[in-house]
């Protein structure tokens, strides 16, 4: 009799204490927070186990669909307010290179990009994740031998031939908008609304691969965290999520990587985490002067000591910082501009992505010709540095790096392919 009303107590005071807080969403939770959530609520140690399979394996989007807790249980949590939390897909845009354009919409109305790469797109060298690995050592490491078209036609007899699982790409977004201010890039145009959740990063990843039909460890996803938002002024966010996609959803942290404009302390912080993504630096200027004026948080972190922090970095045994570089037509991309970049990269363990402007509305740049980006690619070459051209994915629906606005017309192709679920304002 005792027991029983110790037990009807403490769910009581379990009731009580979730309803004077803010909607508690699972998606997010760590295994602590969850044994933490289950053992307020007086149930079994072994219930949290429960949880976490069915939010982030199974990926479920309603605690009515969580079939191995108790009916009870499920009811008490949904009358304390607890909810999945999961993300809702508002519309898809779809590319004519087969790249999917997510807009993903949250509780409070605001909402994020999301992008799916689809496998085998051949633009993964030099990017940092273990495809970009695979890809660099079909060229070898030093990036002495660019693909010719007899090469990459081969490449893709060969994929076609031996069946691999997935290794598709999924690029995901840290905040609403984005602080930085860089002038090349439409997320700048919306400025920053708010960081997002641990959850709300995470959800993005499960959304998309429920949406695919996909499932990690056993399918072989690479994930950057290179959408709106710079990820280390949203750093505990970021790192939590980071955690949880390992432990929870199954990414490995080899398969991941996190691109930073140069947050300089927040360089030195990630270094010392036990659980870390690789490390991709936004670049884009070979000067002090130019990169100002390009990226202004320039004047707080400058080149020095970008460079330093990353000389400093701990790398691991066989991992590279990566370095984009974004090439503006007339602007960075000269043979002076090539030297310049490489003299700052000497000596470092790293390799170079470099990026042809992905033009929008309200950006007063253009795209380089091809001759110039090849130029540029090879005196970096020449000077002992991997540099690789990335190939542009979903440039006509938006979704290309520096093209994520929410925004919802699809843009630059003449017939482009766009499913759409539903209408969302752009801003």
């Amino acid at each position: 009799m005792t027991y029983a009303l110790d037990t009807q107590l403490n769910r009581t005071i379990f009731l009580t204490t979730m309803s004077r807080t803010q909607t508690h969403t699972l998606l997010g939770m760590d295994r602590e927070e969850l044994t933490a959530l289950v053992s307020e609520a007086d149930e079994s140690g072994y219930r949290a186990k429960q949880i976490m399979d069915a939010v982030y394996r199974q990926r479920v989007e309603s605690l009515a669909e969580i079939s191995t807790l108790p009916q009870g249980f499920r009811e008490e949590l949904a009358a304390s307010g607890v909810t999945v939390g999961a993300a809702r897909i508002e519309n898809k845009f779809v590319s004519q290179d087969g790249t999917l354009r997510y807009l993903i919409a949250f509780a409070d109305g605001q909402s994020v990009e999301t992008v799916w790469m689809p496998e085998g797109d051949g633009g993964e060298a030099g990017d940092g994740s273990e495809a970009g690995d695979e890809a660099d050592s079909s060229l070898g490491i030093s990036g002495t031998k660019a693909p010719s078209e007899k090469d990459e036609a081969v490449a893709a007899l060969k994929r076609c031939a031996t069946p691999k699982p997935s290794r598709s790409t999924i690029c995901i977004s840290s905040q609403v908008g984005c602080a930085v201010d860089c002038q090349f890039c439409l997320t700048a145009l919306l400025g920053v609304k708010r960081n997002l959740t641990a959850g709300e990063i995470v959800g993005q990843v499960c959304a998309v691969l429920k949406d695919q039909k996909v499932s990690p460890p056993e399918d072989r996803i690479n994930l950057v965290f290179m959408g709106m938002g710079e990820p280390f002024l949203n750093y505990e966010n970021f790192m939590k999520a980071s955690r949880l996609l390992v432990e929870a959803v199954g990414i490995a942290e080899r398969r991941m990587t996190v691109s930073t404009a140069g947050i300089v302390p927040r360089i030195h912080d990630f270094g010392q985490e036990t659980i870390r993504p690789k490390l991709a630096i936004s670049l884009n200027a070979s000067n002090d002067a130019l990169r100002t004026r390009l990226m202004p948080l320039n004047k707080k972190w400058n080149l020095e000591m970008l460079i330093t922090a990353a000389r400093e970095f701990p790398l691991r045994t066989r991992e590279w910082i990566t370095f984009e570089y974004v090439l503006l037509g007339g602007v960075n991309d000269t043979p002076e501009n090539a030297k310049e970049a490489a003299g700052l990269l000497r000596g470092l363990r790293c390799k170079v992505n470099l990026i042809a402007l992905n033009p929008g509305p309200g950006i007063d740049f253009t795209t380089p010709a091809a001759e110039r980006v090849t130029a540029f690619q090879n005196i970096l070459r020449e000077a002992g540095i991997p540099a690789f051209v990335r190939r542009p994915r979903g440039r006509d629906i938006y979704a290309a790096c520096g093209q994520l606005k929410r925004t919802v017309a699809a843009a630059t192709s003449p017939e482009p392919r766009l499913q759409s679920i539903s209408p969302v304002a752009e801003g």
